[in-house]
């Protein structure tokens, strides 16, 4: 290979063929579905033209869920799905899934007065927009950047949280600019495969690329990904301290470089091809999340999932600074 170039390889994970298998692990979500008992003003718009009197009128916000990927998103081993649920056959329900990221879709759902239920896309297909009204939001730690913004609007950050190039243990590299050159992992799809291109643009926020030329190997989820780092398959993998740090917490013998590559902020998504109009959805949204981190729910939230408050950072941060317009 020249140097210079860079060296994609795709690698997809085997994903769960029934959307009601189990992970082991984490703490019980509640077995009914979540819903508010405030009273929701009946919505503005006609629900066959507009997202948020859709949702309202079904009773149910269609949300994205990871069945595998610990602290975020995991389902829940042995949990009974609610008799009476409006999640369809094909959907996971609030008491099916847990992690940060299913958490906040069910507080987003609960501010609405509407349950919460979950599909299992591939991350290639949420960044890629057109989803056709088959989910209406997704809270998949996916950051703001300027090239979802092209497809996605994003709502208010729910966390921000800084980003690590994670080696095994017993390598001897310390600096990123060492990894010039080398094979690294990242997430099909990601802010980090993005980065690593130099082609990551977050508003507002200024990144420094110091790895030049890097072989990157794209994963469609990232816990493969680190294990083939302690493996020894490849030799870094980029991914957010919440997702390495739960891989040393179960055990693979990695250690983060101490200086981060960058931070980022979570958002979540709304389709901008919905043939629904979405501005009273996300705007809605915003207030939702907006009010959860005033009122500590989140941080709790943050403490209770990873140990550490990376919730009021996303709660800082200016959407307004993006220059998003929700027609």
């Amino acid at each position: 290979m020249q140097r210079g170039r860079i060296r994609i390889v795709t690698v997809t994970a085997v994903l769960a063929s029934s959307l009601l298998a189990c992970s082991s692990g984490g703490s019980p979500a509640s077995s009914a579905p979540v819903v508010s008992d405030a009273t929701v003003a009946p919505p503005a718009g006609d629900p066959t033209t507009d997202k948020l009197a859709q949702i309202l009128d079904r009773g149910t916000l269609v949300g994205y869920a990871e069945t595998d990927y610990k602290p975020l998103s995991y389902v829940v081993e042995g949990a009974v799905r609610p008799a009476a649920t409006k999640c369809l056959p094909n959907q996971l329900t609030a008491a099916e899934v847990a992690g940060y990221d299913n958490d906040t879709t069910k507080l987003v759902a609960e501010g609405l007065g509407v349950e919460a239920c979950f599909v299992t896309p591939t991350w290639t297909e949420v960044t890629g927009g057109n989803w056709g009204d088959r989910w209406d939001i997704v809270y998949g730690s996916g950051s703001i950047n300027a090239d979802r913004m092209k497809r996605l609007y994003m709502t208010q950050p729910y966390y921000a949280v800084d980003n690590y190039f994670y080696v095994r243990t017993d390598s001897a590299y310390q600096t990123a600019p060492e990894l010039s050159g080398k094979t690294i992992g990242t997430c099909a799809s990601c802010s980090h495969e993005y980065y690593l291109k130099g082609e990551l643009q977050i508003p507002g926020v200024k990144l420094v690329l110091e790895v030049d030329h890097p072989e990157i190997v794209t994963y469609e989820t990232e816990p493969g990904g680190l294990q083939d780092v302690a493996d020894g398959k490849i030799e870094a993998f980029l991914c957010a301290a919440v997702t390495g740090q739960q891989s040393i917490d179960d055990g693979l013998a990695l250690r983060a470089l101490e200086k981060p590559a960058f931070t980022y902020y979570p958002s979540g998504f709304v389709d901008r091809s919905s043939g629904l109009d979405a501005a009273a959805f996300v705007e809605r949204v915003n207030e939702i999340v907006r009010g959860l981190h005033a009122d500590g729910t989140l941080k709790a939230k943050s403490i209770e999932y990873f140990g550490v408050d990376y919730a009021t950072a996303g709660g800082a941060f200016d959407l307004d600074s993006i220059g998003q317009v929700v027609p």
